[in-house]
C-alpha cells in the first residue's frame, strides 16, 4: 500500500501510520481499514454500546478523509440500519466536518470510532442526520444488523465491507432479550466480558482529550461505555452472578474494619495500663521516703 503514495505527504504518512496502528493494535469495539486504491476512504464497523438497546448489533459506515487531515477533520456515513442515524448520509457530529471548529489534529480514526460509539445512546435532538427510534425498533435492527453486512459500492469496497463484518461478527456479544426490563434473571444478564481492555473507550477520549457532543448549543454530553469482547458461547456456570462478589466484598471490608480497630484498642488498654502502674509506683516512692525518715532529712537540709 504504501508504494503507491507519496511517503513525504504529510496526509498520506499520518494515514499509513493510523493504518499500521489500527492493525498491529486491534479493538473488540470497532474495526476500520481503508481501500487499498484510496487510503482517504475507509470502511468501519462498530460494535452497539453494552447496556443500551443497539447492544450486540454491527454497524458498517464510511470514513472520508480530506487531503488536508489531520488538519480539518473526517465526514462519517453510516450504512447499517440502526434507528439512531441516517444511512448514505453524512451525518452531523463534533467530530465531523460539519464542525470543524472542534477538530483537533491530535484525534484519529480510532479516536472519531471511539466517539461514534459514545454518540449511539444519545438523545438525537434534531441533529442532522440523526433518527429517533424506539428502542424496541433499534434492538430489531440490531439482531437484523448481525445476518449480512450491508450492500455498497465496488466489489473491492464490498470485499472490505464483508471481511470487517466477519472479524466484528466473532467479537460482538449476542443481542440480549431485553435491556429494559425491570427484573433480569441469572440468564437474561450478559457474561462479564473478557479478552480486552476494559477501558479503552474511556482511555482514547482522555487521551484525546474532548467530551464528545453532539451539538455544541446544546451542551450534551454522551457517556463513554466501556466495551469487551464477550463469547458467544457462554454458560451461567462460567459466569455466576454479579451479586455474589458483591456481597463478598462487603464482607471482606467489614472484617478487615474490625481487624484494624482491635490494635488500636489493644494500644489504649496497654497505655492506660503503663499510665496506671507508674502512678501506683509514685505513690509507693512517697510513701516509702516518708516512712523511711528520708523526707525528714530533705526537709531540714532545706
Amino acid at each position: 500500500m504504501a508504494d503507491r503514495y507519496n511517503l513525504k505527504n504529510p496526509s498520506v504518512k499520518r494515514i499509513l501510520q493510523e493504518v499500521k496502528e489500527m492493525q498491529s493494535n486491534p479493538s473488540d469495539d470497532f474495526m476500520s481499514l481503508p481501500l487499498e486504491e484510496n487510503i482517504f476512504e475507509w470502511h468501519f464497523a462498530i460494535r452497539g454500546p453494552r447496556d443500551s438497546e443497539f447492544e450486540g448489533g454491527i454497524y458498517h459506515g464510511r470514513i472520508q478523509l480530506p487531503s488536508e487531515y489531520p488538519f480539518k477533520p473526517p465526514s462519517f456515513m453510516l450504512l447499517t440500519p440502526n434507528g439512531r442515524f441516517e444511512t448514505q448520509t453524512k451525518i452531523c457530529l463534533s467530530i465531523s466536518n460539519h464542525h470543524p471548529e472542534h477538530w483537533q489534529p491530535s484525534w484519529s480514526v480510532r479516536t472519531a470510532l471511539v466517539a461514534l460509539i459514545a454518540f449511539m445512546p444519545t438523545e438525537p435532538n434534531g441533529a442532522l442526520g440523526s433518527l429517533d427510534y424506539k428502542k424496541e425498533e433499534r434492538r430489531a435492527l440490531a439482531i437484523k444488523s448481525r445476518e449480512a453486512a450491508p450492500k455498497f459500492g465496488t466489489p473491492d469496497r464490498q470485499k472490505l465491507i464483508d471481511e470487517i463484518h466477519e472479524y466484528m461478527l466473532c467479537k460482538a456479544p449476542p443481542v440480549p432479550r431485553s435491556v429494559d426490563s425491570p427484573s433480569k434473571t441469572e440468564g437474561d444478564v450478559p457474561a462479564p466480558m473478557e479478552g480486552s481492555n476494559h477501558t479503552e473507550i474511556e482511555g482514547q477520549a482522555a487521551m484525546a482529550g474532548y467530551v464528545p457532543v453532539i451539538q455544541p448549543t446544546n451542551n450534551e454530553q454522551a457517556q463513554l461505555i466501556p466495551a469487551n469482547s464477550v463469547d458467544n458461547n457462554y454458560t451461567d456456570e462460567e459466569h455466576p452472578s454479579r451479586e455474589i462478589p458483591a456481597r463478598a466484598t462487603r464482607s471482606q471490608q467489614q472484617q478487615q474494619h474490625i481487624r484494624v480497630q482491635r490494635p488500636a484498642d489493644d494500644r489504649l488498654f496497654t497505655l492506660a495500663a503503663v499510665g496506671l502502674a507508674l502512678a501506683i509506683m509514685v505513690l509507693l516512692l512517697k510513701k516509702f521516703i516518708k516512712w523511711s525518715g528520708h523526707g525528714a532529712l530533705f526537709m531540714d537540709g532545706s
